[in-house]
């Protein structure tokens, strides 16, 4: 198994292999972190916070292997002052091998009360992608194949997504599509690389207040492509005195992770995973990093405040801040 040859004929063929045949590609980049990430796939959560953020994320998938996956992301949540509109930006870039992916899209969401303490959000976005592909870079077990005469490939696709989100203080659950027009891209080439399959992201989560320093959420996302396996993500976190968040994640037949957080300031949050694969992969890396920070803007900062009431030492109401934790 420690032939460098064998090494890399195996993880160029998985690597590449859905690549040329359109078989079970990824078209959508994978975080182990999404609870702190939803308006990344989910146009309907950036009205939903309380003060405008912004998420600088960047993951290195499959350590020691070449050409493994590598994503960067750039984040913007913006809810309006009148509490029911949001606006959103994402720029995400996503490299596998000789491919490179950068997704840019603008988002737009609008809330509307279910109940006193409900919220149901709907939102939209729409961009673009630009697929850039280099074939002098990496191995590929059929060379002939016409797909690869060319050295590169340089094409722009449209995506329009929409998503809803429902969510009270202590839970949320949204559905969302990250882009509806696989169906109708018309360029060949853009199609070898790009399934042509809807994707449905499914999510949730629960904040349990287990006492007044401690705060325990599990949560789930689920990702559905047809014709792949379902991607199924379950994770618990703690969050200990409104500052340090320790957690775990399993990603089904795939990976482990560890998770780890801190509240610098009001205004930063800095997080860190660190994925282990179950699968066969796990036996050739040395496993994923993530790192997110998240920078809160205006009154408040991070701790995306509410207030709860609390009896002072005079028995008389007062008002407190504690994260609403998502």
């Amino acid at each position: 198994m420690s032939n460098p040859l064998y090494r890399n004929i195996l993880i160029f063929s998985f690597l590449f292999y859905g690549m040329v045949s359109k078989a079970y590609g990824q078209i959508e980049p994978q975080y182990t972190q999404y609870m702190y990430n939803i308006g990344s796939f989910n146009p309907a959560y950036v009205g939903s916070v309380e003060t405008a953020e912004i998420a600088a994320l960047y993951r290195a998938q499959w350590i020691d292997i070449p050409g493994a996956p590598q994503t960067a992301r750039i984040g913007l949540n913006i809810p309006l002052a009148n509490e029911k509109h949001g606006l959103g930006f994402n720029a995400v870039n996503d490299q596998l091998g000789p491919t490179s992916q950068t997704f840019v899209d603008i988002a737009y969401s609008f809330q509307v009360n279910v109940s006193d303490d409900t919220k149901l959000a709907f939102g939209i976005d729409a961009g673009g992608s630009i697929l850039d592909v280099d074939f002098t870079k990496g191995n590929f077990e059929n060379p002939n194949e016409p797909l690869l005469n060319g050295n590169t490939l340089n094409k722009f696709y449209p995506t329009v997504g929409a998503g809803t989100f429902l969510y009270a203080e202590n839970w949320y659950l949204g559905l969302s599509v990250p882009n509806f027009l696989t169906s109708v891209i018309n360029d060949e080439e853009v199609q070898a690389f790009v399934n042509d399959q809807v994707q449905f992201n499914f999510i949730g989560g629960y904040v349990f207040d287990i006492s007044d320093g401690l705060k325990f959420k599990p949560a789930f996302l689920v990702n559905y492509l047809e014709g792949a396996p379902v991607n199924i993500n379950l994770s618990t976190n703690f969050l200990i005195s409104d500052v340090v968040t320790i957690g775990a994640s399993y990603r089904i037949d795939n990976a482990v992770s560890g998770l780890a957080g801190f509240q610098i300031s009001d205004g930063l949050f800095l997080g860190y995973s660190y994925d282990y694969n179950t699968n066969g992969l796990g036996e050739f890396n040395s496993g994923s990093h993530e790192a997110i920070l998240k920078f809160y803007l205006g009154k408040g900062g991070g701790k995306q405040r509410k207030t709860k009431e609390k009896r002072n030492e005079k028995g008389k109401p007062k008002q407190i801040d504690s994260p609403r934790f998502f």
